[in-house]
């Protein structure tokens, strides 16, 4: 894995023995492309949600994102996260090992972009129960746009909030924007 642009760019991060299933470059290279067209970087906070190696928070980070959250359970994940942040010295990034939805109940802060990217595994009503809190505990800004990485099974297409979904080989990214 490799952080794409910023003050990090070209940093490679070795995640061997995290046994998960991260972004691939590619996808993640185009959907930051596409996030560049809606955000100043510099200007927002993100939440990333099952967060794994941290490989999304370490983008938004070195795109110079004022804050990130990254919550995620595994704790081999978490102790990786934390190393990383210590070696980047990487203030703006909080990290929460947590459960997904315990996390969400709880928060009370919204947020400038919302990522998530659960187990492949998950099944729709998993999802839409994700979004169902986000949007009941007000965690949305006025613009927030929630960026959902799945696979080809799952739809966002009659969600009020669905802007567009996005496929970059076998992975998806369904964008729901709270224009108000």
């Amino acid at each position: 894995m490799r952080i794409i642009a910023g003050i990090h760019k070209n940093r490679r991060l070795d995640f061997k023995n995290l046994n998960i299933r991260p972004t691939t470059n590619f996808a993640k290279e185009s959907l930051f492309n596409i996030l560049n067209n809606y955000f100043d970087f510099e200007k927002i906070s993100a939440l990333d949600l099952f967060a794994g190696s941290g490989n999304i928070s370490y983008e938004f980070i070195s795109r110079g994102c004022k804050k990130i959250v990254a919550v995620e359970k595994n704790k081999k994940c978490i102790n990786f996260i934390n190393k990383i942040k210590c070696k980047l010295t990487l203030d703006n990034l909080t990290i929460y090992c947590s459960d997904v939805i315990s996390y969400l109940k709880k928060e009370t802060q919204s947020y400038d972009v919302i990522f998530l990217d659960p187990p492949f595994n998950y099944t729709q009503n998993q999802y839409d129960e994700i979004i169902r809190i986000i949007i009941n505990n007000k965690l949305l800004n006025e613009n927030t746009m929630i960026i959902i990485e799945h696979g080809k099974f799952i739809n966002f297409d009659s969600h009020p909030l669905y802007l567009k979904t996005k496929k970059y080989g076998r992975v998806h990214f369904s964008f729901l924007k709270n224009e108000k």
